[in-house]
C-alpha cells in the first residue's frame, strides 16, 4: 500500500483507513473526556490529533500529485470527511471542558514540562477559534463563518487563476499571437513577465489584472468574515489571531519591521529603478517611464547583461547525483547524518521514478523516512514543496513514531546521453527543500502537534532559507560540483559571479515583497476598511513600492498568497532575515564546523512547534534580536561583495 499503510492498495482503502481513524477518535474523545487532568490529557489530546492527521496529511499530499485520478479523487473525500469531523471536535464542549480543567487546575499545570504545557495551549487556541467558550448562539455564528471563510477561499483561489477575455481586436494584429485565440476573443492568462515586447506585458497588464465584479466581492467579504470571526472570540482584528504565537507576535510588531525595512531600502531601491530606466531608455526611446510590468523584465536583463549567467554553463556541474552527494557530504559534516536509497515495496510508491531515502545518524540509527518524488509528469502540479505525510512522536509504548515526507520537484529526466542537470535555481531549491525535511526528520518532539515544520509560518522557513546560503558558498559547493563528463570541479569564480548576479536589482525586488506584505497587513488589520481594497492598493503601492498605480487595475485579485497566508506574509521576509543572522554568525566562518551544526540542531530545529520561536532564535544566536538586527540582516545581504567585484572589474 502507499507509503506502506496496507489499506491503501487501491483507492478504496481511503474510506477503511478513515473509518478506522474516525473510531479511534470516538474512543479516544471517550477517554479524554473521563480522564483526570493530569499530562496523561495531553497525551490523549495528540493522540487523537495523530489518529486524524496519519490520514488527513497523507490524503492532503495523494490528491494533488497522485498520477491516478480515482486515488485522487478518494483522498479529496477523506479530507472533506475528516475536515469535517476536525471542526465538529473543535466545537465539542465535553471534549473542551476536559482540557479546560487541566488548564484551570494550578497544581496540575505547574507539574507540566514547557513543552507538554505549551501543546496543552495550543490545542486550547485550536478550540477558541471555533467560540467554544461563547454562548450558543454566538458559537453557532462562529461555526458558520469558519465554514463560509472556507467556501470563500476556495472560490477566491479559483478566480484568481481564472483569464480574462478581450476582443482580439482592441489589440494591434502584431501582438496577438502571444495569446490564446477563441474565436473573436484572446485569453490571458497571466502577466507575460517575461516578454521582451514592451506593447505586450503592457496588454498582459491592463488586461489580466482588470478588476471583476465577482472576485472583487469575494474578496471584500473575506476580509469582512475574518475580521468578524476574529472579533467574535476576543480579539481586535484577524492579524491579531493569525500573529498570536508567532516570531513577530504582533501586528504592531510586523508594521514596524515592514517600515523600518521600507525606509533603509529606499535609496537602493532608487537606484535599481534608475538603472532599470535607462536600460529601458536605451532599448525603448520613445516610451521610457518605467511601469509595474517592467521590474521583472529589466531586472532580469540588466542581470544578463551585467553577469551574463547562462544556465546551460552551469547545469553540466550540478547532475543530480552530485547533488545529493553533496547534500549528503554537508549533513554527514554538520550533523552525523547520512541518506541511504531503501527498496520500496509494491504498491508503496505512486510513481515509478519516486526514490525512498532513509536518514540514518551516526549513534542514534534511523530517524525517518523522505520520499524524492523529483521529475516532471504530465498533470503534477508545478511547484516544489514538503509535505509531512506522518509526524514524529513517542508512541504510548515507548517506540518513536518515525517521521515521513516526501519532497515534490518538477525535474527534467535523464537523456540517454546525460544525467538529470540541475540549473541553478533548481540546485538551490533541492537544497531549500531539503531543509524542510531536516527540520521534519530532527523535530523529534514527544508530541506529533508541534512535529518538525509544525511551527508558526515566520519561522518554518528559517531552516530551508539557511540551506539557500550553504547552496551558494564555494566551499560547500565545491564539494560537489563536478562536470559530468570531465570531472572537473567548477571554477570559484563562476559560483562568486552567481551570488553576485542575484544582487542585481535584488533591493527593488525586496521592496516589491514589502509592498506585498504591508498590503496583507492592511487588508487583516481595523476593519471596516477605511477605503476599497483598489484604493488601499493604490496608496500602498506608492508609499511602499514607488512604481505607480495603473488605473483600472486590481493587483489584489490576483494575490491568491491572501489565503494561505493571510496577515502572514511577511513570514519569508523574517524567516530570511532570521536565516541570514545564523548564517553570518554561526555558519559563515566555517560552514562545515559540526559543534555548529550541533547547536544548530540542539537549540533550532530539535523542538518543531514545541517552543516558542523567538526562544529558539535567542538559543541560537545568544542573544535577542530586535526589529532593527532583522532589518540590517536582510539590507546588508544586498551589499556586493568586494572581492568578486574586483575579480569582474
Amino acid at each position: 500500500g502507499l507509503f506502506g499503510v496496507p489499506e491503501l492498495s487501491c483507492p478504496e482503502g481511503f474510506q477503511e483507513a478513515q473509518d478506522k481513524a474516525l473510531q479511534e477518535s470516538e474512543q479516544l474523545v471517550q477517554k479524554a473526556c473521563s480522564t483526570p487532568p493530569g499530562p496523561e490529557t495531553v497525551m490523549i489530546f495528540d493522540q487523537l490529533s495523530d489518529a486524524l492527521c496519519r490520514v488527513a496529511d497523507l490524503a492532503d499530499f495523494v490528491k494533488i500529485a497522485h498520477p491516478d485520478f480515482a486515488f485522487r479523487e478518494a483522498a479529496e473525500e477523506a479530507c472533506r470527511n475528516i475536515g469535517t469531523v476536525v471542526e465538529k471536535l473543535n466545537t465539542d464542549v465535553e471534549l473542551c471542558q476536559s482540557l479546560r480543567r487541566l488548564l484551570a487546575d494550578e497544581v496540575a499545570m505547574s507539574s507540566l514540562d514547557p513543552e507538554t504545557r505549551r501543546v496543552a495551549e495550543l490545542f486550547m487556541f485550536d478550540f477558541e477559534i471555533s467560540g467554544i467558550h461563547l454562548d450558543e448562539e454566538k458559537r453557532k455564528k462562529a461555526v458558520n463563518l469558519n465554514v463560509r471563510i472556507l467556501d470563500l477561499c476556495n472560490e477566491f483561489l479559483t478566480g484568481a487563476h481564472l483569464p480574462n477575455k478581450i476582443d482580439k481586436h482592441v489589440l494591434p494584429e502584431h501582438i496577438r499571437y502571444n495569446f490564446t485565440a477563441e474565436g473573436n476573443h484572446l485569453q490571458v492568462a497571466g502577466l507575460h513577465a517575461d516578454c521582451p515586447d514592451d506593447l505586450v506585458r503592457e496588454a498582459a497588464y491592463k488586461i489580466f489584472l482588470y478588476p471583476n465584479a465577482e472576485q472583487l466581492s469575494r474578496l471584500e467579504e473575506l476580509l469582512a468574515s475574518r475580521n468578524s470571526l476574529a472579533q467574535l472570540v476576543g480579539y481586535d482584528t484577524f492579524a491579531h489571531r493569525a500573529l498570536q504565537g508567532t516570531m513577530a507576535g504582533t501586528p504592531e510588531t510586523v508594521t514596524q519591521f515592514l517600515e523600518k525595512l521600507s525606509d533603509q531600502l529606499s535609496e537602493r531601491t532608487q537606484k535599481d529603478f534608475e538603472m532599470m530606466t535607462k536600460m529601458k531608455t536605451k532599448l525603448n526611446p520613445q516610451n521610457s517611464k518605467l511601469m509595474p510590468w517592467d521590474h521583472p523584465y529589466y531586472s532580469g536583463v540588466l542581470r544578463a547583461e551585467r553577469y551574463n549567467i547562462d544556465p546551460g554553463l552551469y547545469c553540466p556541474f550540478f547532475s543530480l547525483g552530485a547533488c545529493m552527494e553533496g547534500l549528503n557530504s554537508l549533513f554527514s559534516q554538520l550533523l552525523g547524518i547520512s541518506l541511504y536509497a531503501e527498496q520500496t515495496q509494491k504498491g508503496e510508491i505512486w510513481s515509478e521514478d519516486v526514490r525512498k531515502l532513509a536518514v540514518v545518524h551516526e549513534t542514534e540509527g534511523l530517524l525517518g523516512y523522505i520520499y524524492c518524488d523529483f521529475f516532471q509528469r504530465p498533470d503534477k502540479p508545478h511547484q516544489d514543496c514538503h509535505f509531512t505525510v506522518r509526524g514524529g512522536r513517542l508512541r504510548e509504548n515507548g517506540e518513536y513514531q518515525l517521521p515521513v515526507v516526501v519532497l515534490m520537484l518538477s525535474l527534467p529526466h535523464s537523456t540517454r546521453g546525460a544525467p538529470t542537470l540541475l540549473s541553478p535555481g533548481m540546485m538551490e531549491n533541492l537544497f531549500h527543500e531539503m531543509g524542510h525535511a531536516m527540520h521534519s526528520m530532527l523535530g523529534r518532539t514527544r508530541y506529533q502537534h508541534v512535529t518538525g515544520t509544525r511551527c508558526p509560518t515566520d519561522f518554518a522557513e528559517v531552516p530551508s532559507i539557511l540551506m539557500e546560503y550553504f547552496a551558494n558558498d564555494y566551499r560547500v559547493v565545491n564539494q560537489f560540483a563536478r562536470h559530468y563528463k570531465t570531472g572537473q570541479p567548477l571554477p570559484k569564480n563562476m559560483v562568486s559571479r552567481l551570488c553576485e548576479s542575484k544582487k542585481v536589482c535584488a533591493a527593488a525586488d525586496m521592496q516589491l515583497q514589502v509592498f506585498y506584505a504591508a498590503l496583507d497587513q492592511i487588508y487583516h488589520g481595523k476593519h471596516p476598511l477605511k477605503k476599497s481594497t483598489t484604493d488601499i492598493l493604490k496608496e500602498t503601492q506608492e508609499k511602499f513600492y514607488g512604481l505607480p498605480y495603473v488605473p483600472n487595475t486590481a493587483w489584489q485579485l490576483r494575490f491568491s498568497h491572501l489565503v494561505g497566508y493571510g496577515a502572514k506574509y511577511y513570514s519569508y521576509l523574517m524567516s530570511r532575515a532570521v536565516a541570514s543572522m545564523v548564517w553570518k554568525q554561526c555558519f559563515a566562518q566555517d560552514p562545515f564546523d559540526r559543534a555548529m551544526g550541533e547547536r544548530y540542531r540542539r537549540e533550532m530545529l530539535a523542538h518543531g512547534g514545541g517552543k516558542e520561536p523567538i526562544l529558539m532564535v535567542q538559543g541560537m544566536l545568544q542573544k535577542s534580536p530586535s526589529v532593527e538586527d532583522f532589518v540590517d540582516a536582510l539590507v546588508s545581504d544586498l551589499d556586493q561583495d568586494f572581492e568578486t567585484f574586483i575579480m569582474d572589474s
